[in-house]
């Protein structure tokens, strides 16, 4: 089994990258100048001494200690005057100190080595030949100091700038790599989202993570991209979910539509025989209610039918005040029998293009799921607009409205709010309006429930041969 990869900081590794190649540019820069800076000191000094060795040695002036004194301040050296024959030692700028180290020291020594410690201090030791009129020998005694002390002295401008610099660039630069950082987690995240299968786009107010991500920059048009490709899976997933829903809905709409059609074709059967054998039932009108019902429930088995298969029927104009006929008449015993107040606005005027038998069982379930809404004492209206382009057969209750918590999934198969139904009414009217080229619209207002099939003018199926009659409004 192979180990999981090790997880890294993209943080880390951008930020120890760039922070140490920031440092090893300003150390070697310092380092540099720093180098320079003391080998120009070092050369000054040496220039220093080459020409206090040349003043001495053009001297015509009696090397008292006054005039010592004043080579020492403007030199920084100590000098001292001294007989090479006897070892005496004349005028001084040592310390007392000083002088009892170096005598002790032996100065001749000092000057065969070319170097001595006073006080803990190094000089270089130098003799030169004055050319007063008393020629005398002088002891030059430079101040020897370390590399290290030079190129402190010399380059700590450079480093105060380093510094400052080092102190502004390293935040600066750990506050662009974090916020690149964070943005790329953003999307890294999301794409963990889209394979976990959360596709499509997100509900709700924005976050941190989208806030960082509105820059119109690579990161930023990644994300879009990203997103892009979460709700093109979203859709490709509800379709194919839908597809898969609508294909066992069919196979179990066609099985139900088959036994109904067989229980309803019988029963009309035996209503026809009874009234062909009973001459006295031609009074009575409760059988003509039965076939009536029967009627809608072959309308509903058509319905079925349409969401098992497409239907033979060929689309043909039809006008919608024959389509309310029809409707009103079927539901007719219903209403009486409910107590509810059927409105039908006709005439309309207004001619389609669509199956009649597909539409005519659309109606007939919007108006028979308004009839139980509205209850006894309730009214449904039925009516058709033209609007621009559209058809739109409306049917409208003053029922009290389906539960809220389905609003988003009542055209769904399955999904009533009903105790005894099963959830396909809407279905069937759902596919029936797409198979014309619409759509099914519901919403609530005015205390009233109205669901309206929207179709184009001169609607026809898919597949079907084409029509191009437009809606039209008859004067």
């Amino acid at each position: 089994m192979p180990l999981p990869p090790r997880r890294s900081s993209l943080r880390r590794q951008l930020v120890l990258p760039v922070v140490g190649l920031l440092l090893a540019g300003v150390l070697a820069n310092v380092a540099f100048a720093s180098w320079l800076a003391a080998r120009r000191a070092a050369d000054v000094a040496r220039q220093r001494e080459r020409q206090v060795v040349e003043t001495l040695t053009a001297s015509r002036v009696t090397l008292t200690l006054p005039v010592l004194e004043t080579l020492a301040r403007l030199t920084d050296s100590r000098f001292v005057v001294w007989n090479p024959v006897d070892g005496a030692v004349g005028a001084t700028t040592l310390a007392s100190e000083e002088r009892d180290e170096l005598a002790n020291a032996g100065i001749g020594s000092a000057i065969d080595r070319g170097a001595t410690t006073l006080g803990g201090q190094a000089f270089r030791v130098a003799t030169v030949r004055s050319g007063s009129v008393r020629p005398e020998t002088v002891v030059v005694l430079t101040p020897q100091r370390s590399i290290v002390s030079l190129a402190l002295e010399s380059s700590w401008p450079q480093l105060a700038v380093a510094a400052s610099t080092l102190a502004f660039l390293i935040p600066a630069t750990l506050a662009a790599t974090g916020m690149l950082s964070r943005r790329i987690g953003a999307v890294e995240r999301r794409v963990a989202a889209i394979a976990a299968g959360e596709f499509g786009a997100r509900a709700g107010e924005p976050g941190e993570d989208a806030k960082r991500l509105t820059i119109d920059d690579e990161i930023g048009r990644l994300h879009h991209g990203v997103e892009r490709m979460s709700e093109q899976l979203g859709q490709l997933r509800a379709r194919l979910l839908a597809g898969e829903r609508e294909r066992l809905l069919g196979q179990l709409a066609a099985g139900f539509a088959h036994e109904l059609r067989n229980a309803v074709t019988g029963a009309r059967l035996a209503i026809d025989l009874h009234r062909s054998r009973c001459s006295q039932v031609s009074a009575d009108g409760s059988l003509g209610v039965a076939i009536k019902q029967l009627a809608v429930v072959e309308e509903e088995v058509r319905g079925l039918l349409a969401l098992g298969k497409r239907t033979e029927s060929v689309p043909e104009p039809l006008t919608v005040d024959n389509l309310f006929t029809e409707v009103a008449d079927l539901v007719s015993p219903r209403c009486q029998h409910g107590g509810t107040t059927l409105e039908v606005e006709t005439p309309t005027g207004i001619t389609i293009v669509g199956r009649r038998d597909n539409l005519r069982a659309a109606l007939l379930n919007l108006v028979v799921n308004a009839i139980d809404a509205a209850g006894r004492g309730g009214t449904v209206r039925l009516e058709a607009r033209a609007s621009g382009p559209d058809v739109r057969l409306s049917v409208a209750d003053t029922g009290p409205g389906p539960p809220g918590q389905l609003a988003t999934t009542l055209t769904e198969p399955f999904v009533t709010g009903k105790p005894e139904g099963i959830g396909l009414g809407l279905a069937i009217v759902t596919a029936v309006a797409e198979e014309h080229g619409g759509g099914l619209e519901w919403g609530r207002a005015d205390s009233r429930t109205w669901f309206t099939i929207v179709l184009p003018a001169g609607a026809v199926s898919p597949g079907s041969p084409a029509h191009h009659t437009q809606a039209t409004i008859n004067p």
